[in-house]
């Protein structure tokens, strides 16, 4: 009889569950070596998602067995949480404080989001309800953002999203246009205030939604670093991810073959540009090579907005390596974990993933970027009304309320403060 903690997957045909070391990133992903996979039958029906189990050992020709298995039920402190390589089960313990209420007197932020059909540019649909839910759960800001080489891209036969032809010239910075007018539009129309200082972001909170400007992708840019003022001045862009699906001008990118070596001169001019103006810059989707120049080039903190931890890197994988976070926090800056349902089925499940992030760079470095409405599966939630179940998650993972509070915008506060600080 022997415990074992990982990550539980579904049901097989044949009533069979897999345990991990960690979570894979997307479906029929088995991440770890085989030797490292547990066959597990239940004593009794199993949740997939993080898990500590006891059953019985064993081994047969395909791999080690857990029978007879079913979950630890003595719960899992937030020390042995954050010690642990693979993910565990979190304690189920009651929040001491309410969570909708602590988020409503923070200023909480979604470092990353296309919410409300703002992707809709071409088609021009209806806008989706934004600020309602930013209302009913809590959160004051949402970063809002465009992408601008949405012509060029799109999901291939392997399920991973690739360019599929090359822009004409001036076609992204016109169409950039477009979507920045459709994310003011929205603004507007759902009573958003756009976020451009430091003062308006401290006063934030959820009884009033605000939105900063946000770009995924510089490829409107074209190689010309005077498109950065001029989207500062026009559209109030506060917050520039340099790389998104395709290689460009600025720069390599995580699911795509290298062809700069990382980081261009082009993009360290970039980002010199972001210092001094007050725009965030974000690495999000950059190789670790990107990341490790703009680190030695930035003289602000980097956020890197949406992604989670491996310590088993595969090829083209949107996951980040420890390596790849310390050097975003080692520029004073953030990383926001994704609800990719496929990692983090349930709250706990999220609220783990963003323990892990924590014990590997402090919890000074880690927030929330939903990528809401813009991932290719299933989210953790779909609304921001969710948000206290994350908060409750937190709370119950043995995060205090300052943590929290650091964890649900705090961070990307502070991130901000430092970028606008001349």
């Amino acid at each position: 009889m022997v415990r074992l903690d990982g990550w539980l997957t579904g049901m097989d045909l044949n009533g069979c569950h897999l345990l991990l070391i960690e979570p894979p990133c997307c479906p029929g992903c088995r991440p770890g070596p085989a030797s490292s996979r547990v066959f597990v039958t239940g004593a009794a029906p199993l949740q997939s998602g993080p898990a500590s189990l006891i059953g019985v050992l064993g081994q047969t020709a395909e791999g080690h067995t857990l029978t007879a298995a079913r979950p630890f039920g003595g719960g899992i402190g937030r020390r042995r949480l954050l010690a642990s390589a693979p993910l565990v089960c979190l304690a189920a313990a009651a929040p001491a404080v309410e969570p909708l209420k602590l988020l409503q007197e923070s200023v909480t932020i979604d470092v990353h989001s296309h919410a409300g059909r703002l992707l809709s540019v071409r088609t021009n649909r209806t806008f989706t309800p934004v600020a309602d839910s930013m209302r009913d759960g809590g959160l004051a800001v949402v970063c809002l953002a465009i992408v601008s080489d949405a012509p060029t891209h799109r999901l291939m036969t392997d399920h991973r999203i690739h360019p599929f032809r090359n822009p004409a010239p001036g076609e992204l910075y016109a169409y950039s246009h477009r979507a920045f007018a459709r994310l003011h539009a929205l603004a507007t129309q759902q009573g958003m205030t756009i976020l451009t200082d430091v003062a308006s972001l401290q006063r934030a909170r959820s009884d009033q939604p605000c939105v900063i400007v946000a770009a995924e992708g510089g490829d409107f840019l074209e190689g010309n670093p005077e498109r950065v003022e001029e989207a500062y001045g026009q559209w109030q862009l506060r917050h520039l991810q340099l790389t998104h699906y395709r290689v460009n001008e600025l720069g390599d990118i995580q699911t795509e073959e290298p062809v700069h070596g990382g980081l261009t001169d082009f993009g360290a001019e970039v980002i010199r540009r972001c210092n001094q103006l007050g725009v965030i810059v974000d690495v999000a989707h950059g190789t670790l090579s990107l990341v490790r120049r703009a680190a030695a080039v930035t003289t602000k903190p980097l956020v890197l907005s949406h992604t989670s931890l491996t310590n088993r890197p595969r090829p083209f994988t949107r996951l980040i390596t420890p390596e790849h976070a310390k050097l975003v926090a080692g520029t004073g800056g953030m990383i926001g974990i994704w609800p990719v349902a496929s990692l983090f089925p349930n709250m706990a499940a999220l609220a783990a993933g963003m323990a892990r992030m924590v014990a590997e760079v402090g919890v000074d470095h880690v927030g929330l970027g939903t990528d809401s409405m813009g991932l290719v599966g299933p989210a953790t939630f779909d609304s921001y009304a969710a948000l206290p179940g994350l908060a409750a998650a937190l709370l119950a993972a043995g995060f205090g309320v300052a943590d929290v509070r650091k964890l649900m915008g705090g961070n990307y506060a502070r991130v901000f403060a430092a970028s606008m600080d001349g």
